[in-house]
């Protein structure tokens, strides 16, 4: 409509508001967005306005920044929507812990299965789960299917 209105009831043009905004900016170091430019002018002024109508004028007055691009999410490449149709095709692993009562630590179990027929191919049992840890498990896997010698 181009006009706001105060707490107090006084009408309050648009382009007023767009001062108060130029004035809530002004100086080094504020870097308000528009929301809470909303709260500085509700606050300050007394206004009652919404905070659409306060984009809208920032917008106006060429206050926004450029809108940050959505960039594309890559695929996730599970283990879903595969046929398997022979055993070392697909491997999973897993990473299972539990608590040792008597000792107040955990413990770690690392398994490698194969998906074809749900088998463990290799597993270490430990105190830590490290990258060390999975790539040990992961060549035990390998050297127990004889793929590496």
């Amino acid at each position: 409509p181009g006009y706001s209105r105060t707490k107090a009831g006084r009408i309050v043009s648009d382009d007023e508001v767009k001062e108060w905004i130029c004035e809530l900016i002004e100086g080094e170091g504020y870097a308000y967005g528009y929301l809470k430019l909303t709260i500085c002018l509700r606050r300050r002024y007394g206004l009652v306005i919404n905070k659409k109508k306060v984009y809208r004028l920032c917008k106006e007055i060429g206050l926004l920044r450029p809108q940050r691009k959505v960039r594309p999410k890559h695929p996730k490449r599970l283990a879903r929507n595969r046929v398997v149709t022979g055993p070392n095709q697909l491997w999973e692993t897993d990473v299972k812990y539990g608590y040792i009562e008597g000792e107040r630590r955990f413990f770690f179990v690392m398994s490698v299965l194969d998906v074809y027929d749900r088998s463990v191919v290799a597993s270490h049992i430990g105190l830590s789960a490290t990258g060390k840890d999975a790539a040990l498990t992961l060549g035990n896997a390998l050297w127990e299917r004889k793929l590496i010698t």
